[in-house]
């Protein structure tokens, strides 16, 4: 990071804060202009341009989320959403992982998913981490090096998964304080988050979490078992009264889309004080994972109209895993744009693809990477040029398999060490299922996204010779460097 640049910065964004809480609505547009001299790249001043004029709208609903922030978030909180999230993730950082992405010609991540431990207080049927080892855990000093070898590459927001993260909860504070000008996210079954905690998260401030739960109480505990749902109100009501930042992760399949797709559902999560929410399909890891639970193509369609609907009128930031592949080119994971480790250290190209060549405690971050798991991933990436079908595993099993068997990845299930081709064969029947109803949709989205994409390849080209001319210089200073 360019220190100079990222001292003016924070000092420009601590002002600006102090300025924006004396009179939110009326100064929240000035902080853009704050921030556009902070990136070199276009397609980043343009999404900084897009806020400035939703948030001058006030029929908008992602102003009606800002707006909230200022009236629910402690004001750590907002400080370090911009100086952390915003200013050193998604624009100093991403700069940097710009150049580093050319200089190491592999894909470089803009978050990491880790698991800090395998152990879990529930059984949730349908568990996509039930197939690891219950006893597995990464220790402090490896989750320390981790982030500060991200940070090398320009990597400031790091989500724990798990196993269940917070029971973890001292060391992954303490992380929190130690890397300050990081953005820290865990997805959590809500049962561990007491008031203790509640308040502790809201002190750090750069530290979120986000509840499991997958619709009222019938709903939640099918999976999760009964009591869960009111613990995870419990827990989001801790985190409401100190301010301390929250959200909702929903897994949705065949016996609870119409669940989690309600709008009053959605309503009620708004109301404890949700300000984001992930939403996941069911996937059928592990021998003896239930297919019933695949969502039917109907659903799927569904939950794509649905998402979309709420987004447009909802004071909520939602994104949809699968169905949001069009405005992402498809698949993120493989280091695109996220890679997980898990609790025994292996590095996967995704939470949900079990599969890898390197161990963590072996390799350095920069060298898992680079290995054959990742480069084919690089390779392949998009899996289909229909971006409402960009899994290669639930959309596109059979690039799973070839992938696995190219890179000479090997299963990290040692509970059941899973085939490739017996988990793409579960997957086989949906992914031909939603192949017909996914070209329907895609067909309408196409105009809208060839028009985007248009806009996104121009500007990459220049962003390219931006790139170029400031590697060029780097090299030009490290040469008079060695010459003096």
């Amino acid at each position: 990071m360019n220190t100079i640049s990222y001292a003016v910065g924070s000092t420009a964004l601590n002002v600006t804060l102090r300025y924006l809480n004396r009179n939110p609505e009326k100064n929240i547009p000035k902080i853009a202009d704050v921030l556009m001299p902070f990136t070199y790249r276009e397609d980043m001043k343009r999404q900084i341009a897009t806020a400035k004029k939703v948030m001058q709208d006030p029929a908008n609903p992602y102003r009606g989320l800002i707006m909230r922030a200022f009236s629910e978030l402690a004001p750590n909180v907002r400080k370090s959403f911009l100086s952390n999230f915003v200013l050193n993730s998604a624009m100093v950082g991403a700069d940097r992982t710009s150049m580093l992405k050319v200089k190491y010609k592999c894909n470089i991540p803009w978050a990491i998913l880790m698991d800090p431990t395998s152990a879990c207080n529930l059984h949730c049927k349908g568990c996509w981490a039930a197939e690891y080892d219950k006893t597995d855990s990464m220790d402090y000093a490896l989750l320390d090096r981790i982030i500060r070898e991200g940070k090398e590459l320009g990597v400031y927001f790091y989500i724990y998964s798990g196993g269940e993260p917070t029971v973890r909860k001292d060391d992954l504070l303490k992380l929190a304080k130690v890397h300050s000008d990081c953005i820290f996210l865990a997805f959590t079954n809500g049962t561990l988050v007491d008031d203790a905690f509640a308040k502790a998260l809201a002190e750090v401030g750069n530290f979120g979490l986000a509840f499991s739960i997958e619709g009222f109480e019938d709903a939640t505990d099918f999976r999760r078992g009964n009591g869960t749902y009111q613990k995870v109100i419990r827990g989001m009501q801790n985190m409401k009264k100190y301010g301390a930042p929250f959200g909702f992760s929903a897994c949705w399949h065949s016996k609870n889309t119409e669940a989690v797709g309600d709008e009053k559902f959605l309503d009620f999560l708004i109301e404890q004080g949700c300000a984001f929410g992930w939403y996941f399909t069911y996937m059928p890891l592990g021998k003896d994972a239930d297919t019933s639970l695949l969502a039917k193509p109907e659903q799927r369609e569904y939950m794509f109209h649905w998402v979309r609907r709420m987004r447009d009128t909802k004071p909520i930031f939602l994104i949809d895993f699968w169905n949001d592949g069009q405005y992402v080119n498809g698949c993120i994971a493989g280091g695109r744009s996220y890679l997980h480790i898990n609790a025994a250290g292996d590095v996967e190209p995704c939470a949900f693809i079990h599969y890898s060549n390197v161990n963590i405690h072996d390799v350095s971050l920069l060298d898992a990477l680079r290995s054959p798991i990742f480069k084919q991933y690089a390779a392949h990436q998009p899996f289909n040029e229909n971006h409402l079908r960009p899994c290669p595993l639930l959309d596109n099993p059979g690039m799973l398999a070839e992938m696995v068997k190219a890179s000479g990845a090997h299963s990290t299930q040692p509970i059941d060490k899973e085939d490739v081709d017996d988990l793409t064969a579960k997957c086989a029947p949906a992914a031909a299922k939603w192949t017909p109803v996914s070209e329907k949709l895609w067909a309408g989205e196409l105009p809208h996204y060839l028009e985007a994409q248009k806009r996104k390849d121009e500007e990459q080209e220049r962003n390219r010779a931006i790139l170029e001319k400031k590697l060029k210089k780097t090299k030009d200073d490290a040469s008079l460097e060695a010459a003096s």
